[in-house]
């Protein structure tokens, strides 16, 4: 499998060129567009996509054999080739997705955020610490040498030598300059049978960030981990007051800044959690992290609307799966419908403590922790679901009418996880064929 990885470096100067180059980008993309849409009727009968960009080139770019169409040589001069050429693919791209989307959609203003690739050799030369890059003066396209910040030119040369590395992107984040990096990786992803897989059960939560539990196959529960952060929350807590006041006071074009503020240090918490939760999966030897497929669909309500609004589940599960399959792991996803609001002793639906919202109180009084019952219940859907993926239908209906909880994948629990594996060990003992499937151990 191949792992890209990216990373970005400041420039510290040369501001102007490199403001000019990503306007005549923009601009070459914008000329562009109306001339590959109108030639699109017969480059889309072209199947092979080398032969459509030839064809294509030819109509904007004259040499001594070809005579081009379009005056794109004389609109912009002296672009060079490989910066031409990338502009050209990516106008083709645009106008193919425009021709290919629904009657209806909006097409959009993708050219307005095109960032230009620097090729090796023909736009970036790199000797040492030393970056040049081909940029456009205002008159001619020229080499230049940027400076770059040295504390990411350390980290790269210290974390990522030896890795392949491809051609950068310029970016303009946050009024700033940067070069992307991208690193190519090959993995390995583990491939062991579901009887030896041990898994990373992981609910996001808000009281909690995330709560962590390690499990076999036959319901062990080998470690947990509760991953907090409360000084970063505070922090981010208070700087959404202080919105809240000074909007208040004086209207919302007032709190721009501190928007910004508490966004970054939003995504400074999803990176801090996503790194907790591939580390302790790391540290037991888990091959697979098991995430709740969160979706929230339509307008949030609630004295909590606006920690929902920034809570950052989708971005942590982003960077944790990026993380985990550098380092060789799986992830996968599992319908979310009741791990929190079903015991997993398979006692029935739980109640929550009036005054510890994160404390349950099950059916037979016993009080839990209930972000860690719901953990339990990730791991056992993920174990049942991979378990009727490895028998035959008929065993699995043999199996689903001795435990009638796994027969709907919404109600399932870590207790019939448990039965599944008692009901498997007694086949087995019996001889019968129902349980090539071998589980180890009791439920701990």
């Amino acid at each position: 499998m191949k792992v890209i990885s990216s990373y970005g470096i400041e420039i510290l100067k040369l501001h102007k060129p490199l403001k000019q180059t990503m306007k005549v980008c923009r601009e070459a993309v914008s000329w562009l567009r109306p001339v590959i849409g109108a030639e699109w009727g017969a480059l889309s009968e072209i199947r092979q996509e080398k032969l459509r960009f030839n064809m294509a080139e030819k109509l904007i770019h004259g040499t001594k054999k070809n005579c081009a169409r379009y005056p794109f040589d004389a609109v912009f001069p002296k672009m060079p080739s490989y910066l031409r050429r990338a502009v050209l693919q990516h106008v083709i791209g645009l106008v193919s997705a425009a021709h290919t989307r629904p009657e209806g959609s909006a097409a959009g203003s993708d050219e307005d955020h095109y960032m230009p690739v620097f090729y090796r050799d023909n736009m970036y030369r790199k000797n040492g610490d030393d970056v040049f890059l081909k940029l456009y003066n205002g008159k001619d396209w020229v080499w230049q040498k940027v400076m770059l910040k040295k504390t990411d030119l350390a980290y790269i040369r210290r974390y990522w030598t030896g890795v392949k590395e491809k051609s950068p992107v310029l970016v303009k984040r946050y009024k700033k300059w940067n070069l992307q990096f991208a690193f190519e990786e090959k993995v390995e992803l583990t491939g062991r049978p579901v009887e030896q897989r041990r898994i990373c059960a992981v609910d996001l939560g808000l009281n909690t960030d995330a709560v962590c539990s390690i499990m076999t196959a036959d319901g062990t529960v080998a470690a947990r981990r509760f991953i907090n952060f409360p000084a970063d929350k505070d922090r981010l807590y208070h700087v959404l007051n202080r919105v809240r006041k000074k909007q208040r006071e004086h209207g919302p074009k007032s709190v721009t800044g501190f928007w910004a503020y508490a966004r970054r240090l939003n995504e400074e918490l999803a990176r801090k959690t996503a790194s907790a939760i591939v580390s302790f999966a790391e540290d037991h030897g888990a091959d697979v992290i098991i995430f709740e497929h969160l979706e929230m669909r339509g307008k949030i309500r609630g004295k909590n609307r606006q920690r929902l609004h920034m809570w950052k589940k989708r971005k942590i599960q982003t960077i944790a799966e990026h993380r985990a399959h550098r380092s060789g792991m799986r992830v996968a996803r599992i319908c979310p419908w009741n791990t929190s609001a079903l015991a997993f002793d398979g006692s029935g639906r739980l109640e929550r403590d009036p005054s510890n919202h994160s404390v349950c109180v099950f059916r037979n009084g016993k009080r839990y922790n209930c972000d860690l019952s719901a953990s339990y219940n990730i791991g056992a859907r993920y174990f049942i679901r991979e378990i009727q993926k490895s028998i035959p239908e008929t065993e699995w209906s043999v199996l689903a009418a001795k435990v009638p909880g796994v027969q709907r994948r919404t109600s399932c629990v870590y207790a019939d996880l448990v039965r599944i594996g008692r009901e498997m060990r007694k086949s087995k003992d019996a001889g019968s064929p129902a349980a090539e499937y071998p589980l180890r151990g009791d439920a701990a």
